[in-house]
């Protein structure tokens, strides 16, 4: 309960900010964690940008995409925090969960959420993000994927 009513706060938390926080326009990298792939972020205005990821895991792969808020921390420049909200789809070859024995492929399909914190350097085109990004599978599994948290290092582009 207490996890749920901090998500709602810093959720509108961010809503309300009116700082910038854009420092670059799109960045592109990899993700690094329990899930490791690439990441590509782009910005739609100077608050708000759209993720995606491409994770390989268990034999397959899962691309997710985030909506998110993004806003500079106070007197700490060229920090940003984010929220966001998305979805995912993997497709598996042999889930490791899937309840049948036979290996057949599975799909799965779910809503993840995102809260981190990221740092763009001042003299070079790099970003550094650590953030925690847990899944809700809806459809081919019925678990959560709470081992979401990555570092990301992603080449900034203007």
């Amino acid at each position: 309960m207490k996890l749920k009513t901090f998500l709602i706060i810093a959720l509108l938390l961010a809503m309300t900010s009116t700082i910038s926080a854009q420092y670059y326009k799109t960045g592109i990298g990899a993700r690094v964690g329990f899930f490791n792939g690439l990441t590509v972020k782009h910005f739609v205005n100077p608050n708000n940008a759209m993720e995606g990821i491409l994770n390989f895991r268990w034999d397959g792969v899962i691309i997710t995409g985030l909506y998110e808020w993004q806003y500079r921390l106070p007197n700490a420049p060229r920090f940003d925090y984010y929220l966001g909200v998305g979805g995912h789809i993997g497709f598996f070859d042999d889930y490791e969960w899937d309840d049948d024995d036979d290996n057949d492929s599975s799909t799965i399909v779910g809503v993840d959420l995102i809260i981190g914190l990221e740092y763009t350097f001042p003299t070079a085109p790099f970003t550094i993000g650590l953030d925690y990004k847990p899944a809700f599978n809806l459809i081919g599994d019925n678990r959560v994927w709470a081992d979401g948290l990555a570092l990301s290092f992603r080449f900034n582009l203007p």
